[in-house]
């Protein structure tokens, strides 16, 4: 595939193509945070660095609106815009895009989610970004993506043909003799608007260091819903080239346009050994790392505490004031010696100091002085459930195990 990084004003570069010779346009321009971005590589051996500090909201609107037009006069009448926000400026893009392409070519206001770790702000953490959607025409080139099933979907609803009735209510498809008419080749399930898709790891190999860096599987996305092999993509704000590298890899051809040298330098090398990153967690799915152990916690169910996941020796961790050590608790699993369950936690523990290791003893029936040869940081304390065993124990009375 063709993919070429030109250095300049998306502007003048955009006059100098022919009109109708694209097939999308991916605007990520600056956000309008009135601040300047850098980052250095890992490395420490490079600062990448841009702008994005402007006298007024009209000026950055004016800006927009000019490269917009002739982003317009580019795209084919098959073709399509996507244009990558947030709410610094989002609710004076959307108007602006309806000005430039008209109302009726919007097609959808699709929300990138992603997971974050703090927020020092008064304020619910943001997590989303918004890309809009419009097409130059109705004849727009659109191929739909499926995903899988939500896990409540039972088997009728994905074996049997759904229709609009007169009242264009979705009902089940019959035939003349009304019994309902199986369809067994269904995709999955159309893609919404949300999409939700991680932020790069900092570890990531596709990561190079450059402020903003978007993650390439969500560039595939957008290039795979409105694009043909052979097709062309246009990047007017392309920074470190990662909607050119997610074109080469679907085997479309591209431009990409930035006023910065670094940055240009920095999409030609990318382009020249294009990496995506497989992420693990769009494999597997959220739910994989749930490791939790629902009897452990049902044990804990009362107490302020927050599950763990993904930690052997650890389930939960209660809630402590302010500037104390973490409390860390584990729960003895049904089976499982006192020993082995303090010794995961004393080993999950060891890098966590300083903290309170709390064992929770699940079983009454201890060999005696094994409490003097466990781990002398960690605590031991009997379960409700293990408590009430020893005291109807003390009285005569025995409750036969499960």
């Amino acid at each position: 595939m063709a993919s070429e990084v030109r250095h300049g004003d998306c502007l003048d570069v955009a006059r100098s193509l022919a009109a109708e010779s694209v097939d999308l346009v991916y605007v990520d321009p600056p956000f309008f945070t009135q601040k300047t971005h850098s980052l250095v590589t890992r490395d420490r051996a490079t600062k990448f660095e841009f702008s994005d500090e402007w006298k007024s909201r009209v000026e950055y609107i004016d800006f927009l609106r000019t490269r917009l037009k002739e982003f317009r006069r580019v795209l084919k009448t098959t073709g399509s815009l996507f244009f990558h926000c947030d709410t610094n400026a989002s609710h004076h893009i959307r108007c602006l895009l309806d000005e430039v392409f008209g109302e009726a070519m919007f097609r959808s206001e699709i929300i990138w989610h992603y997971r974050r770790w703090s927020n020092s702000q008064r304020n619910p953490m943001p997590s989303h970004q918004t890309i809009f959607f419009y097409a130059k025409t109705n004849t727009y080139q659109y191929h739909q993506l499926f995903g899988d099933y939500s896990p409540s979907t039972n088997v009728d609803q994905i074996l049997q043909r759904r229709q609009r009735d007169e009242h264009g209510k979705a009902v089940y498809a019959r035939d003349g003799c009304e019994d309902i008419i199986q369809d067994g080749h269904k995709k999955g399930v159309p893609i919404a608007d949300v999409w939700d898709i991680p932020l790069l790891n900092p570890k990531a190999k596709e990561r190079v260091g450059y402020p903003t860096q978007k993650p390439i599987l969500l560039l595939e996305r957008i290039i795979g819903l409105v694009t043909s092999p052979g097709d062309f993509v246009l990047d007017p704000f392309s920074g470190s080239g990662t909607t050119l590298v997610a074109a080469e890899l679907l085997g479309r051809n591209s431009m990409g346009i930035d006023v910065s040298v670094e940055a240009v330098e920095l999409a030609r090398q990318r382009l020249a050994q294009p990496v995506r990153t497989s992420s693990e967690l769009l494999r597997k799915g959220r739910d994989s790392y749930l490791q939790s152990d629902e009897d452990s916690l049902a044990i804990l169910c009362g107490l302020p505490v927050v599950p763990v996941q993904r930690n052997r020796g650890i389930d939960a961790i209660l809630n402590a004031k302010p500037g104390e050590s973490p409390i860390l608790i584990r729960v003895q699993r049904r089976g499982e010696s006192l020993a082995d369950a303090a010794e995961l936690l004393h080993s999950a523990g060891r890098s966590k100091q300083p903290a309170t290791l709390v064992l929770i003893v699940t079983d009454s029936q201890q060999p005696a002085g094994l409490f003097s040869m466990l781990p002398t940081d960690v605590l031991v304390v009997n379960s409700t459930a293990t408590e009430l065993l020893e005291r109807l124990a003390d009285r005569g009375i025995g409750v036969p195990n499960r």
